[in-house]
């Protein structure tokens, strides 16, 4: 009898690990044969690839093909190849595109999550419509001397360290990125780079860091997303902490802004201001037009913006920078003239580091694009179908609501078709005169379209000081 059970469960259980493995075969859309359960994602689930790595295999693998089907456990989605249809999910038709899907579930359950780069539908209109003025382009020079101060640290641990055979550029822009975070963002003095077991660097890594608990947590909610829609993604110690350090901060001034002109001093600012209002993108009146959604700016959702400014703030910037760096180092032609431009701008601002300063230097600039595309800090795009039906009048294919589709920019950026030896570490493709012959919805390090990163400035003022 229990061996009979023990069938009838395995039958059971591969039935509905294939119910929608006819998806792509029935719309005549290439794709690798999938495992049941597992779809074409099982590298990732036995930690043998990332995702962005089994997306750059299949881009690779179907070159002639403008979009490649692909099974992430038994959910189907659509990894895009064409810049046409790229810049009709980010932009063009949005609208049918604005969700990210990356909770597994329409609603955010863990309140970390209920953040601008998380959040999906209204939740993310409001926040995202009340946010953008923060990294506005005065907001940044009121912070500049906070950043240039922890650049100025930086240097003296730079100079102690220049005769060492090799050191962990990595590591060393982790605790910077750290440093001014926490000052930016908390107006508290984390102290990473003085040391490297600080609280705070324990914390950050922390948040990027793949125990086994986490990985499971991760496939679960892949593979049985409905039954498991209540497990929290992120480790319980995670939101501990960061309730506790944003509530210090906030009691600590009275929960009134401080005259710091933080982070934490802007959402408060936000939160005077009231209720967010504006339109929704999810319903609609009876007559067409969008109805009117609200959103109140409470200390959960304050400490869920927190959380995704240190946390994505931190590993974007110090990846960026640290890869940076590394070019250079190992292109001494081009670190020479970045270091000759830096001389020149800076003694034309009396030697001092400013915001103006730093808009000027035209070669870092070039560097940094040149660096990101070779390594962006996020190397795939998600987007989520948010309509009934959708129809790609490019390749005449319709989608199903809820369906991801997913945009590999790490491969686009290393694809020849696009960039002329996509190998090689070359800052000139950006200069004045060549970058205009990159084709739009190639180069993608910021995302494009309304949920494009809200603060590229920023990511550039907090890393070329470094």
């Amino acid at each position: 009898m229990f061996l009979i059970l023990v069938l009838i469960g395995l039958v059971a259980l591969y039935f509905y690990g294939t119910r929608t493995f006819n998806y792509w075969k029935s719309r005549g859309i290439k794709h690798d044969k999938p495992v049941p359960i597992f779809g074409t994602n099982l590298k990732q689930f036995m930690q043998q690839a990332s995702m962005c790595m089994m997306a750059t295999e299949m881009y690779k693998k179907y070159p002639e093909e403008k979009v490649v089907g692909f099974y992430r456990g038994t959910d189907p989605e659509l990894i895009i190849r064409d810049p046409e249809i790229i810049k009709r999910i980010l932009t063009t038709d949005f609208q049918c595109f604005h969700s990210r899907g990356l909770t597994y579930h329409k609603t955010c359950v863990e309140p970390l999550l209920r953040n601008i780069f998380f959040a999906d539908g209204d939740l993310w209109r409001l926040i995202r419509q009340r946010f953008t003025p923060a990294f506005s382009t005065g907001k940044l020079k009121a912070m500049f001397h906070i950043i240039t101060d922890r650049a100025e640290k930086l240097q003296v641990i730079t100079e102690e360290v220049v005769d060492r055979e090799y050191y962990d550029a990595r590591e060393l822009m982790a605790r910077y990125t750290t440093d001014f975070i926490g000052v930016c963002a908390f107006g508290i003095d984390m102290d990473s780079l003085s040391d490297e077991n600080s609280h705070f660097r324990k914390l950050g890594k922390r948040i990027f860091e793949r125990r086994f608990r986490d990985a499971v947590a991760g496939a679960l909610k892949i593979m049985f997303p409905e039954v498991f829609k209540h497990m929290h993604f992120l480790a319980p110690e995670l939101e501990t902490n960061m309730k506790h350090l944003v509530q210090t901060v906030l009691k600590n001034r009275n929960y009134k802004p401080s005259g710091r002109n933080d982070f934490i001093d802007l959402m408060l600012e936000l939160r005077e201001k009231g209720k967010i209002i504006g339109e929704s993108i999810e319903h609609k009146n009876p007559d067409g037009t969008p109805k009117i959604v609200d959103l109140e700016m409470d200390d959960l959702l304050m400490t869920a913006q927190a959380f995704v400014f240190f946390g994505a703030g931190f590993e974007t910037s110090s990846t960026a920078s640290s890869y940076t760096l590394h070019q250079l180092a190992f292109h001494p032609e081009y670190q020479k003239k970045v270091q000759e431009e830096v001389d020149t701008v800076l003694a034309k601002h009396n030697n001092k580091l400013t915001y103006d300063a730093i808009k000027e230097m035209k070669y870092l600039e070039m560097a940094f694009y040149e660096s990101m595309r070779m390594y962006p800090s996020v190397g795939y795009l998600i987007r989520q179908c948010c309509v009934p039906k959708y129809t790609f009048p490019e390749i005449d294919l319709t989608i199903d609501e809820g369906l991801k589709v997913m945009i590999p920019i790490q491969a686009i950026h290393r694809d020849e078709k696009y960039f002329r030896e996509p190998n090689k570490f070359d800052p000139e493709r950006f200069s004045d005169g060549t970058k205009e012959d990159i084709k739009n919805f190639v180069y993608l390090p910021f995302g494009e379209g309304p949920r494009s990163c809200v603060g590229p400035d920023w990511d550039r003022c907090s890393q070329w000081p470094a």
